[in-house]
């Protein structure tokens, strides 16, 4: 059968899953009474939770007898990682963009990577169906991007089709049928090529794993395109690191293939099409699954370096191991060491004292979404301030630079400037109209600059504006950038709180808990109104006394608490704090929880 490989890539939240299921519907994949659901390709807890694509999924469909191999990717520049990996096993890309937003953040560097590999994108101006929409410019700001990324004469005639992924149709002009996605198969099997690989089949065999997974009954699984050569099952290969140094001989025990949402197993693999392997104990991403004959790997892919670090340690506090199973260093040590092998964005080392270890990635959401995986498969952990990773050039110390872009009602974009350009040292690159009473922002800030600045973002633009950020360029140390300006308020007692103690404590500040909830000595229970730092007790009832007079009490109205998520907790705290995650709550605490030991620490520093 003739065979296409491509994926769909684009900005978050610009429709590329919405779209992937339509493509099932419309293919036949579906029998006619078969329930389905709303983004069918997200199948993690977390993605669905969020709406969020996070880990890149493939999939095929038949159109007139030929075979589509579909990869859905990640639109978050955190999960970058994920669309550098698989831009290797496609022929082809179709690139979404919001037909109203036009080319984000992350529109900007999917792109330079599929044109680096020389790949020619399919253009689909996405939502035109919206009120705001401006398919005209957005097509225009395309042409340019790919004009500023170098593109090549033959790249830049890109073909272009006006779509409504939600209500199912695409047409190569603006005033089609609007009926069916038929024109977008069509242009998707005229432009793309079909596998080179096809051409390499009586070679040896030859894969390139591209992503790992595990299987309860077939064990560790990886998936990749087969880049020569033919392979069944019983066939014994064996495994090459990047740098040639082999891994594991190993004997093929299951072969499948991507059918629709599922995975079909088949008897033979063959150049081209893109599988899934078991059979082997160590191998992972990144390394060449080969005939015995072959000694040379497949060149893989270089991955952009990870930009912030994060430190995870034992929860040590008062409460440990009361919510958790999973609290022991070694069995975090081995939880992180897993996800490091599957997702190579990631990096582990140990710290001295073995008790914490630093994972290094790409922003806070990627490192929000592993804490949360691990918190619900029963962990406890201590979590410090991220982190940004530094290096030397040239004898000059040199940070990350992120592109920031930011939509914001015309009101509120002085103040998002000054906060920028101002406290944060960015610099402001770009600033004009996005439609009516918007403002769109394009600023190069440093990393450092922009953590913890989201929930301050949210407050100046009453949580109307919305922020992008994408890794720029690594630039000169801009020098110091003050942190978080306010004080906290820490419990001095061990116990359970008590409405009376939170409602006198009010006039000091916001609070980030209510009544009857467990505390203990260092935990941050608030957020002080003055920048130091304040001890107080929040256990402290109503002294009571055997004579009474009519009006005397007062009532206790609490006001509600805030409370934070887990990502927003981590940007908040400070270096000398840490977050508390356990698989029911998530508590903020000073690293010392003992106050003598907190006042030696800050005398030394």
């Amino acid at each position: 059968m003739d065979l296409r490989n491509i994926a769909i890539i684009a900005h978050v939240d610009h429709g590329k899953t919405t779209l992937v299921d339509e493509l099932l519907k419309q293919s036949g994949t579906y029998r006619e009474n078969q329930a389905t659901t709303e983004r069918a390709m997200d199948s993690n807890d977390i993605e669905r939770e969020r709406g969020i694509t996070i880990l890149a999924k493939c999939t095929s469909v038949e159109h007139d007898g030929i075979r589509i191999n579909i990869v859905d990717t990640p639109g978050h520049a955190d999960f970058g990682g994920e669309v550098e990996r698989i831009l290797s096993m496609v022929d082809g890309v179709c690139l979404l963009v919001d037909a109203a937003e036009g080319p984000m953040p992350q529109t900007k560097f999917v792109l330079a990577k599929a044109l680096a590999l020389g790949l020619r994108p399919i253009v689909i101006l996405n939502k035109v169906d919206k009120a705001d929409a401006e398919p005209d410019r957005a097509l225009n700001e395309v042409f340019d991007l790919f004009a500023n990324l170098g593109a090549t004469d033959e790249q830049l005639d890109f073909p272009h089709l006006y779509a409504s992924g939600r209500s199912g149709w695409a047409d190569m002009s603006l005033d089609g049928p609007r009926k069916d996605l038929t024109a977008l198969f069509d242009t998707v099997i005229r432009h793309v090529q079909s596998p080179k690989q096809v051409a390499r089949q009586a070679e040896p065999f030859q894969m390139l794993a591209t992503t790992l997974g595990s299987d309860p009954f077939m064990g560790r699984v990886l998936t990749g395109r087969v880049e020569s050569g033919t392979l069944k099952i019983g066939d014994t290969l064996k495994a090459l690191s990047r740098t040639g140094e082999r891994i594991e001989q190993f004997r093929v025990s299951k072969i499948l293939a991507f059918r629709g949402l599922g995975q079909t197993p088949i008897d033979e693999a063959q150049a081209g099409d893109i599988v899934t392997v078991a059979g082997m104990t160590k191998a992972t991403v990144a390394d060449t699954l080969c005939d015995l004959s072959l000694d040379v790997p497949l060149p893989s892919q270089p991955i952009d370096p990870p930009t912030i670090s994060v430190t995870f340690g034992i929860n040590d506090s008062p409460l440990a191991g009361k919510d958790g199973t999973k609290v022991q260093s070694r069995v975090i040590r081995e939880r992180l060491m897993k996800e490091a092998e599957s997702n190579v964005a990631i990096k582990i080392e140990d710290t001295p004292g073995g008790e914490a270890f630093i994972v290094s990635g790409r922003g806070e959401l990627q490192m929000g979404v592993l804490i949360e995986n691990m918190r619900r498969e029963g962990f406890e952990l201590s979590i410090s301030r991220p982190r940004v990773i530094f290096k030397e050039e040239g004898g000059q110390r040199m940070e990350p630079i992120e592109e920031v872009t930011i939509d914001v009602d015309d009101e509120y974009s002085g103040a998002v400037i000054d906060k920028l350009t101002g406290e944060r040292k960015g610099d402001l690159v770009e600033m004009r109209p996005a439609g009516v009473g918007k403002t769109r922002i394009v600023a190069h800030v440093p990393s450092r600059g922009l953590i913890g600045y989201h929930g301050q973002f949210l407050t100046d633009t009453r949580g109307t504006g919305v922020l992008n950020r994408i890794f720029h360029e690594w630039a000169p140390f801009k020098g110091h950038i003050q942190g978080r300006r306010q004080g906290v308020l820490i419990s001095m007692e061990n116990g359970t709180t008590v409405a009376f103690a939170l409602w006198n404590l009010e006039d000091r500040g916001k609070l980030f808990l209510g009544a009857q909830e467990q505390v203990y000595e260092g935990m941050i229970i608030g957020e002080h109104s003055r920048d130091n730092d304040l001890e107080v007790n929040p256990l402290k009832g109503k002294k009571l006394t055997n004579m009474r007079a009519s009006g005397t009490d007062e009532a206790v109205r609490l006001t509600t608490p805030v409370r934070m998520s887990l990502e927003e907790a981590i940007s908040y705290i400070d270096d000398d704090e840490l977050v508390e995650v356990t698989p029911k709550i998530i508590r903020l605490r000073k690293r010392h929880l003992d106050p003598h030991e907190r006042k030696r620490q800050t005398r030394a520093g």
